[in-house]
């Protein structure tokens, strides 16, 4: 049997409804984080719903616990994070995989709901 956790892969489901009229200027915030991606991260898309254009979605694959604390750490990253309340009237993410508490900690610490799936 495999022991998961800190080491282990995981994904995030990000589902975000833009403001109707902020729609270009997501999509500037958007391009920085995505020109800012790091090492660590195994699959990145950003996808615009082809039924809603208000509505995107983030998939993100990161190699393990660590992965997503640099993440988090990084200056456009949090940016993003920052301004991302200000552009948007939804904002949820989903985990998928194992983590470990510090991570979760870390997680909790952005201000934004995690739903972690088991």
């Amino acid at each position: 049997m495999t022991n998961f956790g800190s080491d282990t892969p995981f994904i995030l489901i990000i589902k975000i409804k833009v403001k109707d009229n902020k729609v270009s200027e997501y999509l500037e915030l958007a391009d920085k984080a995505i020109e800012a991606a790091e090492q660590g991260i195994f699959h990145h898309a950003f996808d615009q719903d082809p039924e809603d254009p208000l509505s995107f979605v983030w998939a993100e694959a990161y190699k393990n616990d660590d992965a997503f604390k640099s993440h988090l750490a990084n200056p456009a990253v949090g940016l993003y994070l920052q301004e991302h309340s200000i552009l948007a009237d939804d904002f949820t993410v989903e985990v998928y995989g194992t983590i470990r508490e510090k991570c979760f900690e870390v997680m909790k610490g952005t201000g934004i709901p995690f739903k972690i799936f088991h």
